[in-house]
């Protein structure tokens, strides 16, 4: 049975949610800014390391399967990785790893069957060696991206682009090649900054069931170009040595502007500043535009950025915001979901994303501040237990966020039509894309070619889209079809790449 909305009710609705949102914000900006549930561990198993299954931290992978296996292994240090990989080699079982917080949307820990073997890069955390003359950090694959920046700073070293959630992994970006936003230097993937990956993978009986290969662009480079994006098929990678740059600092403000020459903008605002990107908010008609450069070390300023959907949240105000985004969807409130979406786009605008210029309060712009404290952040990550009175706004334990991404990169000769092309979708409903704006709005983020085979072929802009998603896989969301649309119109008209596939294997 289909529903209809009144304007009564979805005015009702969105003052209801504007008085909750306002509420919601207050308490994470004031209060709940260092306490937080940590994540639970994503393996889960039936007797000690057996019967075990994975999921990811959405609780949930696209086709909501349940992936299982027989075994899982927690490897302590590379010596223990060769042992694990060559038993399972010798018992013919099939592996996959998996990572501390198992951010990766896509089923890629998935084993084949039930009799795998999930290997863990949990505890596999620590630093190998820093050398500050040489500017080269080697780390192990487990450790996280928040860690890698610190151990880096503390040396006076920086990785000049990584993506903005440091709950990632050092072996996750690899295998999924996650970036920043950059059309500058080698671009803005974390992998094209590895001079040198150690990898386990099978051997045969020979190599003890299991070898380590050393892989570098010098000594391998056509296995190292593959392992650098390898989706986790050639093995599990051990340790990786990064080529870092002295410490800098960076110059941040954001501006919203009309979207009317947006187009043209998107081409060429890359090559103005370092570190741009856009949230794009097409039913508002609005762009924010992230000037963000590079500053030298001297200069005055101590920023962070705490991005505040990244903080830790109240449940009960998540499951409250799950509710009333439910109640629009089974009312086809298109009018409730536009109010909240210019509610939550205009409050992050004016609380500057969590920019702070000292780390407590947002002054006014520029934001200056060392690289380890603008690059990242993830701050519902940090481990003090609070009984999941707060928790990261897609905890899966409570009621919150259930969300879905498509995500996929455009050439940047094509940007200009492409979002000409979403604009004219605007035009046929402009409140299509509120959704889109609910979760914050449309990320896009600059990506350049990368010598990796599965690495980016050309300039290019990311498009991050995150939507609603029913808990019930056969109901439909509201506007679904424009959503596709664009998904479609990537792909098939503009040759984008899908994101979490990342790339084309290059002859």
């Amino acid at each position: 049975m289909a529903f209809t909305s009144s304007p009564s009710h979805g005015y009702q609705n969105a003052a209801f949610w504007r008085t909750l949102f306002i509420l919601h914000c207050i308490s994470t900006l004031l209060v709940f800014t260092t306490i937080s549930t940590p994540p639970e561990d994503p393996v889960k198993c039936v007797s000690g390391n057996t019967n075990c299954t994975v999921t990811n931290s959405y609780g949930v992978f696209p086709d909501r399967s349940t992936c299982r296996a027989a075994n899982v292994a927690y490897p302590t240090s590379e010596a223990e990785l060769v042992s694990v990989v060559a038993a399972a080699t010798q018992a013919g079982q099939k592996m996959r790893v998996t990572t501390r917080y198992s951010h990766s949307i896509t089923k890629l820990v998935c084993t084949d069957g039930t009799d795998g073997l999930f290997i863990s890069t949990k505890f596999l955390n620590d630093t190998v060696r820093a050398d500050a003359d040489a500017m080269t950090l080697t780390v192990e694959s487990g450790v996280t991206l928040r860690q890698l920046i610190a151990e880096a700073a503390k040396v006076g070293l920086a990785l000049p682009y990584a993506p903005y959630w440091w709950g990632l992994t050092v072996g996750g970006m690899m295998g999924t090649g996650a970036h920043g936003s950059s059309l500058w230097g080698n671009g803005s993937a974390v992998h094209d900054y590895v001079t040198e990956i150690r990898m386990v993978s099978p051997g045969s009986a020979n190599d003890g069931f299991a070898k380590v290969r050393v892989l570098s662009e010098i000594t391998t480079p056509n296995e190292f170009n593959a392992a650098k994006v390898s989706l986790g098929v050639l093995g599990v990678i051990s340790q990786v040595t990064f080529k870092l740059q002295p410490m800098f600092k960076r110059s941040l403000r954001y501006v919203m502007r009309n979207d009317s020459d947006f187009g043209d903008q998107a081409i060429t605002f890359g090559k103005k500043h370092e570190f741009s990107d856009f949230i794009w908010l097409p039913s508002q008609g609005k762009v924010v535009y992230r000037m963000d450069d590079r500053v030298a070390v001297n200069t005055s300023g101590n920023g962070l950025f705490d991005f505040l959907p990244f903080r830790s949240q109240l449940s009960a105000a998540l499951a409250i915001i799950r509710s009333s985004e439910e109640t629009q969807e089974r009312f086809r409130d298109g009018n409730g979901k536009c109010a909240g979406a210019t509610l939550i786009s205009s409050t992050l605008f004016a609380t500057a994303f969590g920019l702070t210029n000292n780390g407590i309060i947002f002054a006014g712009y520029p934001v200056i501040g060392s690289q380890n404290r603008m690059m990242s952040s993830g701050s519902c990550l940090d481990s003090l237990q609070d009984g999941l009175i707060t928790a990261c706004p897609w905890d899966s334990r409570i009621k919150s966020e259930f969300f879905h991404q498509t995500t996929f990169s455009v050439p940047l000769t094509q940007i200009k039509s492409f979002i000409n092309d979403i604009k004219s979708l605007v035009q046929i409903n402009s409140k299509s894309l509120c959704g889109l704006e609910l979760y914050y709005g449309i990320l896009m983020r600059y990506v350049t070619s990368s010598p990796a085979f599965l690495g980016k072929e050309t300039e290019a802009l990311d498009f991050d889209l995150t939507y609603y998603r029913a808990k019930n896989p056969l109901t439909p969301r509201l506007y679904e079809d424009f959503i596709e649309e664009i998904e479609q119109i990537a792909l098939f008209k503009y040759n984008a790449l899908p994101h979490w596939v990342n790339g084309q294997i290059k002859s």
